[in-house]
């Protein structure tokens, strides 16, 4: 008789989700799922409201990220304006957008995975966290509270408040930069550059350490997707699409975003709520891709900074191909962070920063706008349609978390293939398997929306427990 393993809920990460290990009769791994057990439905909630609500609606999708959505959603609507906003107000957003890169990475990397790297996959689960860390190595812990804490003052600062912030609107910002709060950002730099290169160095001189998690924690080739500029450097805010693949080529390069529906398609599963994306030239399965730090860091020629751009030249000597392994997600991480803070100093000292002409206003003038942009998991698409009125009559959101399902599924398999024996389980197994899904820092809240008629499983359970009745859509 075949068994089943299930680790729910899977622990430290955003939102709401479980893993399915499957074992043949001599305990043996055959498959593995990972599952997301929560929906949003977004994409229908909002049909019927006025476009220019969209990007606040949009940030309550998550507590997390509200910035990406807030960025992209306004992105969206200023096609449907058909406006070109202001340069400077066209900075401020590039500057909010990397403040959440900042708060986010640091969230992920020293709040969530750092537990795992610091006292070991095989440590004491009690122990295996944040307050672990504190008591272990506390100026870790306080780099990363400090880094997480820069990244959400500066939100504040631009925006008015660190969570769900209205500052971004479609035409460009509500409120221009002060002198004094560009001043303030720019005090913390210093400070941020130093906490950004000694995690690198620290997180380096561990990677001997893990070899045998990085030979298989999602390990396999795969395409990479994200935003580059012209001249194939990192872009967060603005650039086309590039797709690189395993072997390192530039499978297409410069597509444009607004028309990313003739690149990418998308897929639905009956066990999980969220959608699995591929690179449409491919097909299914065979089109999965990866995006994020480490898919960013692939695609990339060059960051644009002294410092990010030395680390990148280390990082692609990592392997001759593409970096494959999503352990390096982590390192990845680390070097945009770096870059983020890096990047702000250039932005902020643009004499251009402190201009008060940020919004540019007008009717809606397409029925049809698209936004995309990287958020810290990724690219982040939003597509809106409207009617005569302005009013919202369909929406598509592709999610970052959503581009990775196919690969964080197949991670899934590897690891648990590698590490679980059916006969005699440990909980570093199991945990492993979770880390790897820590590696994609999936934000599980932003990322289960809709596509078409959704697949739905309805049971009535008896007070004992028994399943009396079930009924099962798609």
């Amino acid at each position: 008789m075949t068994k089943q393993i299930v680790i729910d809920p899977i622990s430290r990460i955003e939102g709401h989700a479980k893993i399915t290990i499957h074992l043949d009769e001599q305990g043996v791994v055959h498959n593995a799922y990972f599952h997301v057990t929560q929906f949003r439905g977004f994409e229908k909630l909002c049909v019927g409201r006025p476009f220019y609500e969209m990007p606040s609606l949009m940030a309550r999708i998550c507590g997390i990220c509200p910035v990406s959505h807030l960025i992209a959603s306004a992105k969206a609507c200023d096609a449907l304006l058909a406006v070109r906003i202001p340069q400077t107000a066209d900075k401020l957003r590039r500057i909010l957008n990397l403040a959440q890169i900042i708060q986010s990475h640091a969230l992920s990397f020293f709040h969530l995975s750092s537990p795992d790297f610091l006292l070991g996959m095989d440590s004491e689960p009690a122990k295996r966290n944040l307050f672990g860390v504190m008591r272990a190595k506390p100026e870790l812990a306080r780099d990363g509270i400090r880094l997480r804490q820069f990244g959400q003052q500066v939100i504040e600062l631009l925006g008015g408040k660190r969570i769900h912030p209205a500052w971004v609107v479609p035409g460009g910002v509500s409120e221009p930069l002060s002198v004094a709060h560009r001043d303030q950002i720019l005090a913390g730099l210093p400070e941020c550059i130093s906490i950004g290169e000694r995690t690198l160095h620290w997180f380096k001189s561990l990677l001997d350490k893990y070899r045998d998690e990085i030979k298989s924690f999602g390990n396999f080739p795969s395409l990479f997707l994200g935003l580059v500029k012209p001249d194939g450097r990192i872009a967060f805010y603005e650039g086309k699409l590039r797709v690189v693949d395993a072997a390192g080529n530039i499978v297409a390069d410069q597509l444009e975003a607004a028309a990313y529906q003739a690149h990418i398609a998308e897929a639905v599963e009956p066990w999980t709520y969220l959608k699995f994306p591929y690179y449409k030239p491919l097909g299914y399965h065979e089109g999965m891709y990866r995006v994020g730090p480490l898919a960013r860091l692939n695609i990339s020629d060059r960051c644009g900074t002294a410092r990010a751009d030395q680390e990148l030249a280390e990082f692609h000597e990592l392997q001759r191909t593409a970096v494959l392994s999503s352990f390096y997600f982590h390192y990845a991480r680390l070097i945009e962070i770096l870059f983020a803070v890096e990047r702000l100093e250039q932005i902020l000292t643009d004499p251009e920063i402190l201009d008060r002409h940020v919004r540019a206003f007008a009717r809606p003038n397409s029925n049809e706008g698209v936004g995309v942009a990287e958020a810290p998991r990724g690219t982040l698409i939003h597509h809106y349609r409207v009617d005569e009125n302005g009013l919202i009559t369909w929406v598509n959101l592709v999610i970052a978390t959503g581009h990775n399902n196919l690969a964080m599924n197949r991670a899934v398999l590897q690891v648990a293939k590698r590490y679980v024996n059916g006969q005699r389980l440990s909980e570093g197994m199991l945990n492993r398997v979770e880390a790897v899904i820590r590696a994609y820092d999936p934000c599980l809240s932003c990322s289960t929306h809709a596509a078409g008629q959704m697949p739905l499983q309805i049971q009535l359970v008896s007070p004992e427990g028994k399943v009396v009745d079930e009924i099962r859509r798609g």
